[in-house]
């Protein structure tokens, strides 16, 4: 979902690179420190463009070349054959309690899932699974960041900003994966 903060960002420039994925067209943006921005699925480059006119200050502009190491690499991921991404990420929006819960999806390792009560009693809110949940699906770095990992205490699959299919998707292709990597 493409949803535009209340006020534009003024992060300086913004990249963006639009690309084929598995469930359609995949847009990514950078500022200069790094990557700020993955959606697993939009309508259209035009869509992604609007999107990130309205997000940000500066116009965005397109920028394949920069966003090619993060493009590789997601491309090995969605192949199954990459656990751990390397690219600069540039934490530029989020709450400071967004960005605490965001850094510790990065903690859970690859092909394995926990739980929103995990998340919140990993960042000292055991009370807050609403909260966590709420963060969750405000990664703008979603796969980098692998809210995909988050699950209900009772296993079921519980949501996902991307559709639940897409979520069924990276938990199966990490499953399967793990295996062979």
């Amino acid at each position: 979902m493409l949803t535009a903060p209340n006020q534009p960002f003024d992060i300086g420039p913004v990249y963006y690179s639009v690309e084929p994925g598995p469930w359609g067209l995949m847009g990514l943006a950078a500022s200069d420190k790094g990557l700020i921005h993955i959606q697993s699925k939009i309508p259209s480059e035009k869509a992604y463009v609007n999107f990130l006119n309205r997000s940000f200050v500066n116009t965005p502009e397109k920028d394949s070349k920069r966003l090619k190491p993060a493009v590789d690499q997601l491309r090995l991921y969605l192949k199954g054959k990459l656990r751990n991404f390397d690219v600069p990420l540039d934490f530029f929006t989020g709450t400071p309690f967004q960005k605490q819960v965001w850094k510790k999806l990065a903690a859970i390792p690859y092909g394995e899932t926990r739980s929103y009560a995990w998340l919140a009693r990993s960042v000292k809110r055991p009370n807050a699974h609403r909260a966590v949940g709420n963060a969750n699906g405000k990664n703008p770095l979603s796969i980098l960041l692998p809210c995909h990992r988050v699950v209900q205490s009772n296993g079921k699959l519980g949501g996902y900003s991307g559709g639940l299919h897409i979520k069924r998707y990276l938990l199966e292709l990490e499953k399967t994966s793990r295996a062979s990597l």
